[in-house]
């Protein structure tokens, strides 16, 4: 069956056959396109390609391919971003991506009692076996080193499997799924308010970011416009989680090179920015302030005043901050050349944020394809640099810290009047889809979903900039010294809980 799919927006979903199928993995091995995401149902596989050279509507393609037998030709096959994705489908779904180079499972630790949770016919867990089949390297004078999942300090639950050469890492290999939450399986039949709680927690430091790709989601499948000042409002809110998580990494990641004092002024510019948060909307992080048909808080004069103090607060005390990192020569010993993204992995992979920008890959989804509103009518750069290091993810880190500073300024200056939210009517009769993407601070979320005739979710896929982040990490971390990977993981500052699901 092939053909274009009603009530898709708003970009199209078209079926396409196997042959079709293929030739779609293979113009991603061929580079061209990006693989945007890559998931599952019961009896079928969806994909969505990014066209970044378009300069015209659409600029993106779903296909989709039927596989009633549950089987398909597998795209990590012969694009490797894919790999991971796949392996999780066969793990949620009991799908069989054929031709598949890596079938261990991937999310599925064997402690759910289900395989398969989100198939037809869920089938009897089985017991976790003794040793994850962790990928062999052989050579002289190697050992291994296993780091997680259990770290110090406040952190979430990873694995980490080095093998070295005296101090040298020869490969890293990573486990994560420690968090996996059941997400997608919770998101069936929620109705839109619950769906949209669920969302904002499918990673706490970019809750605003997911609010908002869910929304957009939603209003694109109900046709819907949210008004102006909502959305304005959901762009402020954004920036200012942008700045407080890059406040936060850029401290983290000094303190992770043994320079504390950064960390100490970087967490009170961060606190500063998380109080104002709370005194505008309610909520530290923002969470559940973005709801579909709009937000579900008005700014008013004293918030306003608030957040003008802030940017003069931050624009007052971070150049110093950014002076001190750049003449500190011990500090950059460490960051400069260290953990190298190459540009073409970034560009294989899709990655997005600090991660790709750093190597050059300048996707930014505020401003892609024309941008989403209110985006498309604010002044700003994306910045990108070329040295792909930890200096660099660093650098961009900093001026986006200035680019949001600045955006929320013209917010300020420019919101206008009016209602935050208008009244959504979900049960429309008939089966509808959505799809968004809403630019976290650590790159572009997707979200995909499908409204049944009564208005509740049938199906959702949220997925993370970090899906094709942490693969980059094991490349980034190859013939680097093993006490340089806490400074390159937090250079990278993947998500956990946004991978896990």
């Amino acid at each position: 069956m092939t053909g274009t799919v009603t009530h898709h927006r708003p970009w199209p979903r078209r079926m396409v056959d196997m042959a079709g199928w293929e030739r779609a993995a293979e113009r991603l091995a061929a580079g061209q396109g990006t693989l945007l995401a890559l998931w599952g149902e019961p009896d079928c596989v969806h994909m969505a390609i990014l066209d970044e050279g378009a300069s015209a509507s659409p600029g993106i393609e779903v296909l989709s391919l039927a596989c009633p037998d549950g089987r398909f030709p597998s795209v990590g096959r012969v694009h490797a971003a894919a790999i991971r994705l796949e392996r999780t489908m066969c793990d949620l779904f009991g799908l069989d991506p054929v031709g598949l180079p890596d079938t261990r499972p991937w999310l599925d630790h064997g402690r759910w009692g289900v395989a398969a949770p989100l198939s037809a016919v869920p089938r009897p867990g089985q017991e976790e076996s003794s040793a994850y089949p962790f990928l062999p390297v052989e050579g002289e004078d190697l050992h291994e080193v296993p780091v997680g999942p259990v770290h110090a300090g406040i952190i979430e639950p990873g694995h980490f499997r080095f093998t070295c050469d005296g101090e040298t890492v020869v490969r890293l290999e990573e486990r994560l799924g420690y968090v996996h939450k059941g997400t997608e399986s919770l998101m069936r039949g929620a109705d839109l308010d619950r769906a949209a709680r669920l969302a904002a927690r499918t990673s706490g430091d970019s809750t605003v970011a997911y609010g908002i790709a869910f929304a957009r989601a939603v209003e694109a499948a109900l046709g819907l416009e949210p008004p102006p000042r909502a959305v304005w409002l959901r762009a402020l809110m954004a920036e200012l989680e942008r700045l407080a998580n890059h406040l936060g990494d850029f401290g983290a990641i000094c303190n992770d090179a043994s320079f504390v004092l950064m960390l100490a002024h970087c967490a009170m510019l961060r606190e500063r920015v998380l109080r104002t948060a709370m005194a505008c909307f309610g909520h530290r992080l923002m969470m559940d302030r973005v709801v579909p048909g709009g937000v579900a808080c008005d700014l008013d004069a004293q918030g306003v005043a608030a957040l003008r103090a802030l940017l003069a607060e931050i624009g007052k005390r971070f150049p110093p901050l950014v002076n001190l990192y750049d003449n500190t020569a011990s500090l950059l010993d460490r960051t400069v050349t260290t953990g190298i993204v190459k540009p073409e992995l970034a560009r294989r992979f899709g990655a997005g944020g600090h991660v790709g920008r750093a190597p050059r890959r300048a996707f930014d989804s505020r401003r892609a394809l024309g941008g989403y509103p209110p985006y498309d009518s604010l002044r700003f750069e994306v910045p990108v640099l070329e040295e792909g290091d930890v200096n660099a993810r660093v650098w961009i880190r900093i001026r986006e810290i200035e680019q949001s500073l600045a955006l929320v300024a013209q917010i300020l200056d420019t919101l206008p009047d009016g209602p935050v939210r208008v009244p959504l009517s979900p049960a429309t009769g008939e089966t509808r889809e959505g799809m968004a993407l809403a630019e976290a601070f650590r790159g572009d979320v997707f979200v995909w979903l499908r409204l049944d005739a009564e208005g509740r979710i049938a199906r959702c896929h949220l997925r993370d900039p970090s899906w094709f982040q942490w693969p980059l990490l094991e490349a980034a971390i190859e013939d680097n010294i093993i006490a340089d990977f806490p400074l390159c993981n937090k250079s990278f500052n993947c998500s956990y809980s946004g991978h896990d699901l």
